[in-house]
């Protein structure tokens, strides 16, 4: 199979013919799904590519869910949960077992200095940031949370209350106490009016007066992606990190990067936390990890946060083997200086041409990045952000080839490109190339 195929071309021998048969004759159907799904129906994936029913292959530049850091079906990730099945599969975490020692040591080693101890019996995400919420909690004897506007930290209850976006708490009757929103560091839609370079970092200095008049006066933790995933993909300024870290050591509060999706080399390094050297308390980690799609999480923590009894928070699926040894295989590949400098070279080559094209599209008003974690700000003729041009972009992109996600759920107006990190330079262009062609067409 050739994955430069044409999108809307049929590949003869693309797909094998039982599955292309079984999906068009209709014997699978999604009258029993719960949640909404599209009309297409994909069967199989290489590399960059997914490619549906009827043979016609797309570019994913949003890596599945953002988690396909290795794209689809990598051989070493393969390989590594096939070995791992013809041992052992799972066994309870009360048992050591060599997959998670090892995963659990070399997440420590790579991250930040001050993370020592890797909790690996989180299934997911949302989880993995509860659990660090409540590791700060015991450390500090304080309960409350900061989070940013626009943030998105999970899907549980507790991760809904601390969302950012008041329409992820609207839906429900309950909701987790305790958290406080303030605004996010949006330096092109300061909400403060300032602008980058003379603001002396009001998005900071404001959390000050914050803590003071609107928190409860216990707060425990500042939970912030490094660069927002959902909201916007909002880079922070030069400084921002480092003033936050220095607000968090004054009031003794916990710093918690969640780098669910900026980890795992998206933005060119391991984590992002490298590019803005600050050392957070704890940091949670998933989706990438698992290279091709493997169900896997972990917290890591400083000596400070460690000592959370196992039955406060553990989850029968955390601490799989089978995805140990995914996320092992996984670290094996981008832990290389060569792979990550072909994410940041990738990257650079995509930002490049999105500034290029931001001259001749008058809807894109910012692009702005780090790696292969990348949004476009599209807005009207009069500068205002236009979710309904993103949202149909969005839609259009699969006519060209493109598998394209927005922010905040379709209710923003940033279109992300967050490609599996194995792109090529070839690959980056033709992205390049399909974007330019959708907007020429539909904006």
């Amino acid at each position: 199979m050739s994955i430069l195929a044409s999108p809307g071309d049929l590949v003869p021998g693309a797909i094998p013919d039982p599955v292309l048969s079984a999906v068009v004759s209709g014997e699978t159907s999604p009258e029993a799904v719960y949640y909404p799904v599209s009309d297409q129906r994909m069967v199989t994936g290489e590399g960059v590519y997914l490619y549906d029913s009827e043979g016609r292959g797309y570019i994913d530049c949003a890596s599945a869910t953002f988690n396909l850091s290795l794209g689809y079906r990598h051989p070493a990730v393969i390989k590594a949960i096939k070995d791992q099945a013809d041992e052992l599969i799972h066994v309870t975490s009360s048992f050591q077992t060599e997959p998670i020692n090892r995963l659990s040591k070399r997440l420590a080693d790579l991250a930040p200095k001050r993370l020592t101890k890797t909790h690996l019996k989180v299934s997911g995400g949302s989880v993995a940031n509860e659990g660090a919420i409540k590791m700060a909690q015991r450390a500090t004897g304080k309960r409350d949370v900061v989070t940013l506007f626009r943030s998105h930290v999970g899907q549980t209850m507790m991760m809904a209350s601390l969302s950012g976006n008041a329409f992820r708490r609207a839906p429900f009757a309950q909701l987790y106490p305790g958290g406080m929103q303030v605004p996010d560091p949006y330096c092109h839609r300061c909400f403060y009016g300032q602008q980058a370079g003379s603001c002396r970092m009001m998005c900071v200095d404001r959390i000050n007066d914050f803590l003071e008049f609107a928190s409860s006066g216990s707060v425990a933790a500042v939970l912030v992606e490094p660069i927002s995933g959902n909201g916007g993909n909002i880079v922070p300024p030069d400084g921002y990190f480092t003033k936050l870290r220095e607000l968090c050591d004054a009031h003794g509060i916990k710093l918690i990067f969640d780098e669910i999706q900026t980890g795992i080399g998206r933005t060119g390094r391991m984590f992002a936390a490298e590019h803005f050297g600050v050392e957070p308390d704890a940091m949670t980690v998933a989706k990438g990890l698992g290279g091709s799609g493997a169900q896997v999480a972990a917290i890591i923590a400083s000596d400070e946060m460690a000592g959370l009894p196992t039955n406060d928070h553990s989850f029968t699926y955390g601490s799989n083997l089978l995805a140990a040894s995914a996320a092992l295989a996984t670290l094996d590949v981008i832990d290389d200086p060569l792979f990550l400098a072909n994410v940041r070279a990738t990257g650079d080559l995509i930002m490049g041409r999105l500034e290029e094209m931001k001259k001749r599209h008058r809807v894109i008003s910012d692009v702005r990045g780090v790696g292969l974690m990348i949004g476009i700000e599209i807005v009207d003729t009069d500068g205002t952000p236009d979710t309904a041009l993103t949202n149909h972009l969005a839609d259009k992109a699969m006519e060209h080839g493109l598998i394209l996600r927005t922010s905040r759920y379709g209710n923003g107006n940033v279109l992300k490109i967050r490609p599996p990190l194995t792109l090529t330079l070839a690959e980056a262009e033709l992205i390049c190339d399909r974007f330019d062609a959708l907007l020429t067409e539909h904006a």
